[in-house]
């Protein structure tokens, strides 16, 4: 496949434009197994942050990358796990951003914002992007499954704290599910736990990829218009992005690199192919339908192709 390990894309963000990812925790570790991920439940649920890979090598593979001259918007720590787990991540962040003029965002899910060191780790990042679904602990627990030590109260309270103290710029995302936390009760809840934070937007999505639950379900568009209203949010199906790239010259090896991160639809795919003038786009299909390291999946009346 690619010859890098580390760094990926760009990919298309609905909120900031051409992303070049950067992973930093290994395959599917992360301290939540959310039902909506798109990437499937977690194989490796654990809270402990660890140097996963040697920090000297992320940033020698990112310089490389950066030689291949390739237009991007912003640098995303991201990648296929909860990248503040990645013990490093402050230093991380200090270091690609000596690389670079474009902005350093993290994705996160927030757990870990109850720790100081996190905290402090991501305060260089000019966009910190938080996930905060449930307003109460028993949505917490059915939205986000959290590694077992973890209170839906530590968490509120973290990013609280973060959002105080925070320069950059704060986007807290929070995931609507049909059936789970899409009442109104559940926005006006929600409401009131956000307006005791600091922040520059609020996000409001919906399980658009296939989810690792079969029974997680996208709510209404009339459910998303009243928590748009509810919130003061901002739909993130409303948004616009622009379409995949990758610098491996093989087409199915290209897919194969993104959708290891970020899955693509079959007409996300064909439009990919497209760009790149491939000219036996049925022909990848096929293989795409008989490789054993993918999941195809049925979702919204069209196919999805993730890694297992």
């Amino acid at each position: 496949m690619s010859d890098y390990k580390y760094v990926f894309g760009p990919v298309p963000s609905r909120r900031m434009g051409m992303s070049i990812g950067i992973s930093p925790i290994p395959e599917k570790y992360c301290n939540y197994s959310c039902i909506y991920c798109q990437l499937g439940r977690t194989n490796h649920l654990t809270n402990k942050r660890e140097e996963y890979f040697n920090i000297n090598d992320i940033i020698e593979e990112f310089e490389k990358y950066l030689n291949e001259d390739i237009k991007f918007d912003v640098v995303t720590i991201v990648g296929e796990g909860e990248p503040t787990l990645y013990l490093k991540l402050g230093e991380l962040i200090k270091e690609l951003k000596k690389k670079t003029t474009k902005p350093v965002a993290v994705i996160t899910n927030g757990a870990l914002l109850y720790d100081e060191n996190v905290r402090d780790g991501l305060k260089n990042a000019d966009i910190v992007l938080p996930s905060l679904d449930a307003a109460n602990e028993e949505n917490f627990k059915k939205i986000n499954r959290p590694y077992g030590k973890i209170k839906y109260s530590e968490v509120v309270e973290g990013l609280r704290k973060f959002s105080k103290n925070y320069k950059g710029e704060l986007w807290i995302e929070t995931m609507i599910i049909k059936d789970i936390n899409d009442k109104e009760k559940d926005f006006i809840e929600f409401k009131s736990i956000l307006n005791t934070m600091e922040y520059d937007r609020l996000y409001i999505n919906t399980p658009v990829r296939p989810p690792a639950e079969d029974y997680v379900k996208e709510p209404s568009k009339e459910v998303i218009e009243k928590a748009v209203k509810i919130l003061g949010g901002i739909s993130i199906n409303s948004l616009l992005s622009e379409g995949f790239y990758s610098r491996v010259k093989d087409d199915y090896e290209a897919i194969k690199t993104i959708i290891k991160r970020h899955p693509m639809n079959q007409y996300e795919i064909t439009s990919f192919l497209e760009s790149r003038e491939c000219d036996n786009i049925e022909n990848i299909f096929n293989i795409l339908e008989k490789d054993s390291d993918i999941s195809v999946i049925e979702y919204k009346t069209y196919k999805t192709y993730r890694l297992k």
